[in-house]
């Protein structure tokens, strides 16, 4: 069947629920053409004022600290060329830390709105990353950076705000072909056959929770109280509406992976690479509870209201045996929407 005739047949299997004004996207050469084809539409929350921000800014805005001293020796300036260097100075206890007073709300944090068609100019805010196994199966991982991570309020507190955010999208093809999507949310998430997920034309739809970036395959309500149950109503809650419209296709950097070396390339030489190996953390470390900005829940660990920067793409099994990260858990792939 030919390629055209192909996407005819699974849009009338499943039909687009959404329509999006979609600008023209190109790769780099060597781009399975399939990743772009199928690539996910994001909407963020309409009420989510941290939009998508540019990788590379974020080096400009922070600066590398362990144990909250500044690190000697480290690269100025610091690139994307050269941050991975930062593993011989501390490693994963290395933090890209604030330059400013993050409870001022530093208009760096915001990112960058999309235009109408859907690119976030001037920042490159997206990193495709493709690993592809062998006989057919291939994932497609991609991978949103943030500026900062909004954790909600909970009662009248405020728990989980951080510095830099990491979410992700994998999609799992079988000769070229999607069969299902791992939406990421907070330490898990859910994996759906992509028949079951919605569309705009063949690409699947993304919901991205307002401040916290959890990706949702539906709108609404999702209480995420109970680690791996997600519930329409609870305590702890994420929220996600048909937002601004995010392509993360239009501004992205495109990755193969090689899982038996544990190496990155560049499908454009022109892209940095080096970025990728950096196992510290993309924001600041948790700020101690003698810190005067920072509060807890009557002194309860993991109730802070500012906790750790996230670490990066590298550190996200992208060498997965199931659609889920292999952390235990059964990978139960769901064939119907709901929480």
């Amino acid at each position: 069947m030919s390629t055209t005739r192909t996407l005819l047949a699974l849009a009338a299997l499943a039909p687009a629920v959404f329509s999006a004004p979609l600008a023209s996207r190109q790769a780099p050469s060597g781009v399975p053409a399939y990743v772009l084809t199928y690539a996910p539409i994001v909407y963020l929350d309409s009420s989510d004022p941290y939009f998508p921000s540019d990788i590379g800014a974020q080096l400009s805005h922070t600066q590398p600290e362990v144990n909250f001293a500044t690190v000697s020796g480290a690269p100025n300036p610091l690139t994307l060329n050269n941050l991975n260097t930062l593993n011989n100075l501390g490693g994963t206890n290395v933090y890209l830390t604030s330059k400013d007073d993050i409870s001022k709300n530093p208009s760096w944090l915001n990112g960058v709105k999309p235009d109408a068609s859907g690119k976030t100019n001037g920042a490159v805010s997206c990193a495709i990353i493709v690993n592809d196994h062998g006989s057919g199966l291939v994932d497609a991982f991609y991978m949103y950076f943030y500026a900062f991570n909004y954790g909600g309020d909970y009662f009248s507190f405020i728990i989980g705000d951080h510095v830099g955010d990491w979410e992700h999208n994998m999609i799992r093809f079988q000769n070229g072909m999607p069969q299902a999507i791992w939406y990421s949310q907070h330490a898990n998430g859910e994996a759906f056959t992509y028949a079951t997920v919605q569309k705009s034309g063949v690409r699947p739809i993304v919901f991205s929770a307002n401040g916290s970036h959890a990706n949702y395959a539906i709108t609404g309500t999702h209480d995420h109280t109970i680690p791996n149950v997600n519930l329409p109503e609870g305590p702890v809650e994420d929220h996600t509406d048909k937002g601004s419209m995010w392509d993360p296709t239009l501004s992205a950097y495109y990755y193969s992976y090689n899982a038996g070396s544990n190496t990155f390339a560049a499908y454009d030489s022109s892209t940095p690479v080096n970025w990728l190996y950096f196992n510290g953390h993309w924001g600041d470390q948790q700020y101690p509870n003698s810190d005067p900005r920072q509060t807890t829940i009557f002194g309860i660990s993991g109730t802070q209201k500012y906790q750790g920067g996230p670490t990066g793409p590298e550190d996200k099994q992208l060498n997965r045996t199931n659609v889920c990260p292999d952390n235990g858990d059964t990978c139960i792939v769901r064939t119907i929407l709901g929480p």
